[in-house]
């Protein structure tokens, strides 16, 4: 009888393991996190979408808070000056990071293509040939010195031209990027969906470089290699907390991993209403378009790092003047592989 039962609590104790919020990686040090993002309800950042909304976070032990600001740059800010733990943003930004004497690393990717659009003014819709014809332009942005400013920087100096050639103006990524177009305050736009589908829909803007497929891809960045949206944080929380940024992964990870089997009609029912308004028609359009922008499995590679920083080494001061920058410290797939064995 006695060894019966201890057959019993071990067989529960390997299943508890393997669920969802199970001990497999050991006690979570720090349950109660902040993420900060800049415009979550993008579908640059839709994992983390889901990861909340599906209730990923809580299955593995998790509180957490999740901060919106207008852009990424503002995130970085966040995490950096202590008020936020982790970032849901640019890999782009570990780089920069490192080369000013800063570990960040990236540990989870969102999106395998950057999802970025430029998109000109209707009126000005023949006036571009190429981005050299934007000189002297204002060009919104989320923010300065978010993705999609790098995003501009580098069809600019691909042109010949220098980033200081237009006038960048930080419009945020929801209501106010949509406002500031139609008002007339900027003539070109670098931003994402759903920001784009609902301009372009409109008849507001004319698209110049589309960055959701891998032909776009291509012709901004010369690969479809990429490293995009993923979760970033300092290295010194990974040391200090892995096993809670593990769990952090796992959640991602299944929420990579359940966005590519869900239908539209799915996700749409499981991200909050206020993101696509009183118009979802629209919404699925756009969110059709981005499906194939994001990441399958969550896993970074050296090859989607390798091309992230010939872009950034075009025209980032940080990027260029450092002597050296160790691609493989920006990134730590191993939680990635864990959580991979977890939610396969």
């Amino acid at each position: 009888m006695k060894r019966a039962r201890l057959i019993r609590w071990m067989l529960a104790m390997v299943a508890l393991a393997f669920a969802p919020g199970g001990f497999a990686q050991g006690k979570i040090e720090k349950p109660d996190l902040t993420i900060a993002v800049g415009g979550k309800s993008l579908f640059y950042y839709l994992p983390l979408s889901i990861a909340e909304q599906k209730g990923f976070f809580k299955d593995e032990g998790l509180n957490v808070q999740i901060v919106d600001f207008p852009g990424g740059a503002k995130a970085l800010q966040a995490l950096v000056g202590g008020s936020a733990d982790m970032v849901s943003g640019a890999y782009e930004h570990t780089i920069n990071m490192q080369a000013k004497g800063i570990p960040i690393k990236a540990v989870v990717l969102q999106g395998r293509y950057s999802g970025i659009v430029l998109a000109v003014q209707s009126s000005k819709a023949e006036q571009w040939r190429s981005p050299a014809d934007m000189k002297g332009w204002k060009v919104g942005v989320t923010a300065p010195g978010s993705s999609t400013h790098m995003f501009v920087s580098n069809l600019l100096v691909k042109e010949g031209l220098k980033p200081t050639d237009v006038a960048i103006i930080g419009v945020g990524a929801t209501a106010g990027a949509v406002a500031a177009m139609k008002r007339g305050e900027i003539d070109a736009i670098s931003n994402l969906d759903p920001v784009i589908t609902r301009l372009e829909a409109a008849g507001d803007i004319v698209i110049k470089v589309d960055t959701r497929t891998e032909e776009g891809m291509r012709q901004a960045y010369g690969s479809a290699a990429y490293h995009a949206g993923c979760i970033y944080l300092k290295e010194d929380f990974v040391k200090k907390y892995p096993n809670t940024v593990q769990a952090v992964v796992n959640a991602m990870v299944r929420a990579n991993r359940w966005l590519q089997k869900a239908s539209d009609k799915e996700i749409i029912a499981t991200v909050p209403p206020e993101y696509y308004g009183d118009d979802v028609g629209l919404y699925r359009v756009g969110l059709i378009k981005n499906l194939p922008t994001l990441s399958p499995d969550g896993q970074l590679t050296m090859e989607g790092a390798k091309s992230v920083y010939a872009v950034l080494r075009k025209f980032e001061p940080s990027v260029q003047k450092a002597a050296h920058i160790d691609l493989a410290a920006t990134f730590d797939n191993g939680f990635v592989r864990k959580a991979l064995q977890k939610y396969k």
